[in-house]
């Protein structure tokens, strides 16, 4: 799964599950502030990309997630890892 592909499926499930303005959804945009995320969002969302990416999350992985960009990062690391092993 390349970047763009990546980006694609993580936007349309942020619309589709966080009921997100498609046109906020932009790599330098805060992510928590652009999806109004609660903790409980969080939860919803650590099953969302397992889910649609098959790798296990760590909660406290998004202590480093910022931006939008920040998300695709580790989206797109992880499925490196992923295809790696």
């Amino acid at each position: 799964m390349n970047t763009q592909e990546i980006i694609t499926v993580t936007n349309k499930f942020l619309v589709e599950e966080f009921e997100a303005n498609p046109g906020a959804i932009i790599p330098e945009a805060d992510m928590k502030s652009t999806l109004d995320l609660d903790s409980l969002d969080y939860i919803d969302m650590v099953v969302v990309i397992e889910d649609n990416f098959g790798f296990k999350v760590n909660p406290e992985d998004f202590q480093e997630i910022i931006t939008f960009q920040d998300f695709y990062n580790y989206v797109a690391s992880r499925v490196q890892q992923k295809e790696l092993v």
